[in-house]
């Protein structure tokens, strides 16, 4: 059920422990939002805990508090009377919804997430689901530590390619000034994300080897095969390097995660990728789009190829 931002914090305040998660592979959004959000939610009083059933980009470890963050283990409960879930649709939080049964409340911006567990506050215009956690707290009376603002920050600049995407808005930006306001160091922020391991820079020489391009250079992908990607933990920023391509609008990256495992990034200049992501079970925004195909990384591409060429 859709509700309004007022009526998500009136759930939040009538809980007493509250379990926080988001989707698998999380990016800064995903972690931003939740350690705010769990460190928002203990300033009012509440018993908070995150889980996430994945592992974070070494990058985002600089964030306070982000040695807290659990990952779920085999026949593990958490005892809840509500179960927060931060930047994703509920099918995408993996194993997580086994820690408990308590109702959901589910807040994203993500336009392709149709809800259909617990309730459901979707913000699609908003840059960042950071953007509404921000506003959020208001409604909670919870203040913006200098903690919680340098969460929110790195949602909000990770989410907006550091506020130069379409998506950046007046309202991402004042957000961005305020959480300043609160303590936030910006050149901490974007010194931590941009730093690259010397695997993850061969793994980007690897991906560029890679390219092809398709549909008279409209298209343009990059392939990461599991030996290679096993080196390092994060793509983060190499679909960038090609998207970037005067004749290109759709860009699209392969990760070979494990053998019939790959993951999937698009960026695009006019398409809607959110829609390809969706057919084959994924999401996103817009002009950003991923998902997860249990296949060969040769069927991956052809797969990829054939629905940008339909939506082409």
């Amino acid at each position: 059920m859709l509700i309004t931002l007022k009526e998500a914090a009136n759930r939040l305040k009538a809980a007493d422990k509250i379990l926080i998660t988001a989707h698998v592979q999380p990016d800064g959004d995903a972690i931003g939002s939740t350690l705010a959000a769990m460190l928002m939610l203990r300033s009012i009083g509440k018993t908070a805990q995150i889980y996430v059933d994945d592992i974070a980009r070494k990058n985002l470890q600089a964030l306070p508090h982000f040695e807290e963050i659990r990952r779920p283990k085999d026949g593990e409960k958490f005892d809840a009377d509500l179960l927060l879930v931060l930047d994703t649709s509920t099918d995408r939080i993996g194993n997580v919804r086994k820690l408990t049964d308590a109702p959901i409340l589910n807040i994203d911006h993500h336009v392709t997430n149709k809800g259909g567990d617990g309730d459901l506050y979707l913000e699609p215009a908003a840059a960042a689901t950071c953007e509404i956690v921000f506003k959020l707290a208001d409604e909670l009376d919870a203040p913006i530590t200098p903690d919680v603002a340098t969460c929110l920050y790195t949602g909000l600049a990770t989410d907006t390619g550091f506020f130069q995407f379409s998506n950046t808005r007046a309202e991402t930006l004042f957000a961005a000034s305020e959480l300043i306001r609160c303590g936030v160091s910006p050149n901490f922020i974007s010194e931590e994300l941009e730093r690259k391991s010397l695997a993850e820079v061969m793994g980007l020489r690897a991906a560029l080897n890679s390219l092809k391009m398709y549909y008279g250079d409209k298209v343009a992908v990059m392939t990461i095969d599991h030996a290679t990607a096993k080196t390092f933990d994060s793509t983060e920023g190499f679909i960038d390097e090609i998207r970037v391509i005067d004749t290109v609008d759709v860009a699209f990256l392969i990760t070979e995660k494990a053998p019939n495992f790959c993951r999937v990034s698009m960026r695009s200049k006019g398409v809607d990728v959110s829609k390809i992501a969706a057919k084959l079970g994924g999401g996103g925004h817009l002009r950003a789009a991923g998902c997860t195909l249990k296949t060969t990384l040769a069927e991956a591409e052809r797969l990829l190829v054939a629905a940008i060429g339909e939506a082409l």
